[in-house]
């Protein structure tokens, strides 16, 4: 068994969400973004001056990708938006499915440009989501019957892709087309967590292809190799931590967010840095995330 390796990191946001998710970061202003999605908010924090601003929104956002310096794109339970950073006006831009009680959940951009984005049932309602690939305005549906869908990341040869249903526990390993990244084989089990406490949550690929993934409900970020053998366990002081994304000038830095939804008044008193944002504490291998492509 890979040893649990102590907390070295620090409080990066102090503000509680009660569903932090989506965490990504723009090297360009040095910026991280993340979101409380059930508090429909957009949290922004410049990293050299700790400067924090929290953005409200009419929807239910989750995923957050640059499009150039001036527009970013935001899925949501509404469909995908354009979001201008200089007005902070949105624009629709696609409709991701035509289920009005589903939400957005967890996704990342494919270095093609390509978006993967999966969908859920506001009460992670049994088999009511699915993953979709988003190129452009051109949304294909690849997989359905899912409850939760996270953990979804790609290799650095863009080769292969990631993804599970927290519900299920299995991260699943696909291999893909590395100039559009959609599927050119049936999907396979990377490793199965089903007896272990904790579920897959998001995850993140980085440079030596090893996948860092946020272990709801066990309090910890796990690191897989690509064979699916665990090399590493570090311990998050929030029992539900969400999902890490690589921050930094050189991307060598971890910060993981966290929730405190569906906690009752105890168990939050007994978790008190529940809903808060981390920096791990430790060097990595990062990688920044690609910018997704209008066309």
């Amino acid at each position: 068994m890979t040893d649990l390796v102590a907390f070295s990191g620090r409080i990066l946001c102090d503000f509680a969400s009660e569903l932090g998710e989506g965490p990504t970061y723009d090297p360009r202003t040095d910026t991280a973004w993340w979101f409380n999605i059930k508090g429909q908010e957009l949290h922004e924090l410049h990293l050299g001056s700790g400067h924090k601003t929290i953005h409200p929104l009419p929807f239910l956002g989750s995923v957050l990708a640059t499009i150039d310096p001036f527009r970013q794109l935001i899925a949501s339970d509404q469909g995908l938006f354009i979001r201008d950073t200089a007005s902070f006006s949105l624009s629709p831009f696609a409709a991701i499915e035509d289920k009005p009680g589903n939400r957005s959940n967890d996704g990342r951009v494919h270095r093609s440009g390509a978006l993967w984005i999966g969908t859920m049932g506001r009460k992670a309602e049994k088999h009511a989501g699915a993953i979709y690939h988003v190129a452009g305005n051109r949304i294909t549906k690849l997989y359905g019957n899912i409850t939760i869908p996270n953990g979804i990341c790609f290799s650095p040869d863009g080769a292969t892709a990631y993804f599970t249903d927290t519900d299920v526990n299995h991260l699943m390993r696909v291999a893909i087309d590395p100039e559009t990244a959609m599927p050119t084989d049936d999907p396979v089990i990377l490793f199965d967590q089903s007896p272990a406490p904790g579920g897959i949550d998001g995850s993140v690929c980085d440079a030596d292809g090893l996948i860092w993934n946020a272990r709801w409900g066990a309090g910890a970020v796990e690191v897989y190799n690509p064979d699916g053998q665990k090399v590493a366990r570090y311990a998050v002081p929030a029992t539900q931590p969400s999902c890490p994304a690589f921050i930094g000038a050189r991307a060598d830095r971890l910060l993981v967010t966290s929730a405190w939804q569906d906690l009752d008044d105890a168990t939050r008193s007994a978790d008190p840095n529940a809903g808060k944002t981390f920096e791990l504490g430790i060097d990595v291998k990062g990688r920044f995330e690609p910018a997704f492509r209008l066309s």
